[in-house]
């Protein structure tokens, strides 16, 4: 025993001289989230999104309640499925029944869903619903400018991911305002679509990731200067700490960095959104991950180089992984690799994202969903979810853990895992009905038939829901 110990030892040891990052975590240096929901009691309403505002009790919720009856309940929690009933109250799930019980509200609207599964709505942790299509380069066109135009893309994504049965999406950069519009609206029920968390712009500096997106033809001749701008360029500490307070004042659910960076300005960035109450997710590779680690950013995007030491950080420290492994998939085979950024100067290719998958798989680090489809790539939905899905069982996970992906771990990198995720009493009502198992064939949710957002029936019958008109009457003559 006392040699097998000396041995376990000298295999510490050993493992901490080669990961030096290990042995000198002192903590991150920004701040950590300032937790808003201690200063209010639980009675308090606040909205459903990450800035957790007080509201009035039935902000943005429907009238009446509803249930789903006969049908198969994979509930998100990593139980296996069984019969039940759910009942939902105004937006949110109230009760999760026997199959044989029928102790809902007498007038509850009742979906007979017999031999369909019922399941939390999937999550798309990286979109970008307003990113210029392969048609914005007509010359009729001035979409990087116009916000009308940003929104029609926007709007448009949004029908295709709720018809794949995506309920939620963390947009990660988006034109001027219009991610923010269109979260407004889609949360009061005037348009029909998944809801969104929004990042607003992307943040970067001169000549970092993405960019280019901020310098145009037609842009004006100072970046910044284009108020329907995805990217915001900041140079030094202060330029990036003011860059992340212009998101929050415009309503942002989290901030968004990509490289290159400073390890002062990736700091101030963590430290300034850390303090407002948002969490960061980081666009990034090589060194520039051991600098966001060293910051404490909460999640990182995309299956890109990393050292041994810097995966076993993220694994200690609990920050998660959006790998997004399909864009990587669709650039390799549309294109024969991945050329031309200076922000991916190494190589990158199938074998590569998947084997970085595996490392942090094995390394403990959360995963989640999230497929970054840009241009025309929305149209290889519900495609592209199953193939993320279907990536996520190469690198280690059972087809029910993919979906507990998709759904709870999600929700949870989110920071809406009080709210979303599952289908349990006092979460959201985000549901959907699919013809068919998806915990025992991912191709299931290529029929995806209904679909509730927080109450609201926005799918059905695999198309687009909204309900008709409600004339108001005029006022009378006095």
């Amino acid at each position: 025993m006392k040699i097998a110990a000396r041995i376990s030892g000298l295999l510490l040891a050993a493992t901490m001289i080669a990961s030096p990052a290990l042995a000198q975590d002192s903590g991150p240096e920004a701040r950590p989230i300032y937790n808003r929901d201690q200063w209010l009691p639980k009675s308090v309403p606040l909205s459903d999104d990450v800035l957790r505002i007080p509201v009035p009790a039935d902000y943005n919720a429907p009238k009446g309640s509803f249930v789903l009856v006969g049908g198969r309940l994979f509930d998100g929690t990593g139980k296996p499925a069984r019969p039940a009933t759910i009942v939902v109250q105004g937006k949110a799930i109230t009760a999760v029944l026997g199959p044989d019980d029928k102790n809902w509200p007498a007038d509850a609207v009742v979906y007979d869903v017999t031999g369909k599964t019922v399941m939390p709505g999937l999550i798309d942790l990286h979109t970008h619903l307003t990113f210029l299509d392969v048609a914005d380069s007509s010359v009729y066109s001035a979409a990087h400018l116009s916000g009308a135009e940003s929104a029609m893309r926007g709007l448009r994504r949004m029908g295709i991911h709720l018809q794949a049965g995506v309920t939620s999406v963390r947009d990660v950069a988006s034109h001027g305002d219009t991610p923010f519009v269109l979260k407004r609206l889609q949360a009061a029920g005037e348009i029909a679509g998944p809801r969104i968390f929004t990042a607003g712009q992307l943040i970067t500096q001169t000549g970092g990731h993405a960019a280019l997106h901020a310098m145009m033809p037609g842009y004006p001749e100072k970046p910044n200067d284009n108020p329907n701008s995805m990217v915001r360029i900041a140079s030094g500490p202060d330029e990036w700490r003011e860059a992340v307070r212009i998101q929050f004042a415009k309503g942002a659910d989290l901030i968004k960095l990509a490289s290159e960076y400073s390890q002062a300005e990736i700091t101030a960035a963590v430290d300034e959104a850390h303090s407002l109450g948002m969490p960061v997710t980081v666009d990034s590779e090589t060194q520039y991950i051991d600098m966001a680690i060293k910051a404490g950013v909460d999640s990182i995007e995309h299956p890109l180089p990393r050292s041994d030491a810097a995966v076993a950080l993220m694994a200690k420290r609990g920050i998660a992984s959006v790998p997004t492994f399909v864009p990587y998939r669709i650039i390799s085979r549309s294109s024969g690799g991945y050329f031309g950024s200076t922000s991916r100067r190494f190589e990158l290719n199938e074998t590569t994202i998947l084997e970085m998958g595996k490392k942090m798989r094995r390394a403990g680090v959360k995963m989640g969903i999230g497929l970054d489809l840009i241009v025309n790539w929305p149209e290889y939905m519900p495609g592209a979810y199953i193939n993320e899905l279907e990536s996520f069982t190469q690198i280690g996970y059972t087809k029910a853990e993919a979906l507990v992906a998709a759904t709870k771990t999600s929700a949870e990198i989110m920071h809406m895992g009080d709210r979303l995720g599952t289908i349990e009493p006092g979460k959201l009502a985000d549901i959907i009905v699919v013809d068919g198992n998806p915990d025992e064939d991912f191709k299931a949710l290529e029929k995806v038939r209904t679909a509730f957002v927080g109450g609201r029936l926005m799918l059905q019958d695999g198309r687009i829901y909204k309900p008709a008109h409600e004339e108001v009457p005029m006022p009378e003559r006095k």
